[in-house]
């Protein structure tokens, strides 16, 4: 193969869809794998990242989430996106992760709340979108995890409810029921803070 063969090669590669690539890993196809790899890993360490609190155990998670992904992409029936498929994998294997984590804790008393932001608000030089995230993150730990992967898909991986059903496995009433308390609970932290405009840009 020639250099430009190989180039072409690749830019085929970086082109091919999920569902390809899965196609190719089935037929174990290595260099697929990585590619798919590569597409995902940062948007599954943050989302494992988020549910355990542990960056080493979402760094374990994600290479636990590929190495399914290789051996059972024959699975795959193709009746949900790649996307949907590959994050199942992944909150499940996040919440088996959880409950090793013993010495990560995500409920704090509330005078160790105040203690924990009223510190990083005054940082001198610190922005203000940078302390609201900092409060958004804070509260968000608050969240119970099952609460947190459902604002998490919807927020910021931008899966409807429907896909967040399939991903969680429960009824889609109930990832509605979920999403209703876990925003409900981010704005009672966040008025307890003083934080009302966050509350309202927060919920539209």
């Amino acid at each position: 193969m020639t250099e430009g063969d190989r180039d072409s090669a690749i830019l085929a590669s970086e082109k091919a869809s999920d569902g390809e690539l899965i196609q190719r890993i089935i037929e174990r196809d290595r260099n697929a794998l990585a590619m798919l790899y590569e597409r995902y890993y940062h948007p599954l360490l943050r989302f494992i990242h988020r549910l355990t609190g542990d960056l080493d155990a979402a760094q374990e998670g994600v290479n636990d989430v590929m190495l399914v992904v290789w051996n059972k992409a024959g699975d795959f029936a193709g009746r949900s996106k790649v996307s949907t498929w590959i994050m199942g994998i992944a909150y499940r294997k996040a919440m088996k992760l959880r409950l090793g984590l013993h010495k990560w804790n995500f409920r704090f008393k509330a005078a160790d709340w105040h203690d924990t932001i009223e510190p990083v608000a005054k940082i001198e030089g610190l922005t203000e979108e940078l302390v609201m995230q900092d409060l958004l993150f804070q509260a968000f730990r608050q969240l119970t995890p099952k609460q947190r992967a459902v604002v998490e898909l919807a927020y910021f991986c931008g899966y409807a409810y429907g896909e967040i059903a399939e991903i969680v496995g429960c009824p889609e009433n109930t990832v509605k029921t979920r999403m209703f308390h876990a925003r409900a609970r981010l704005k009672e932290i966040l008025e307890s803070l003083g934080q009302r405009d966050a509350v309202d840009d927060y919920d539209g």
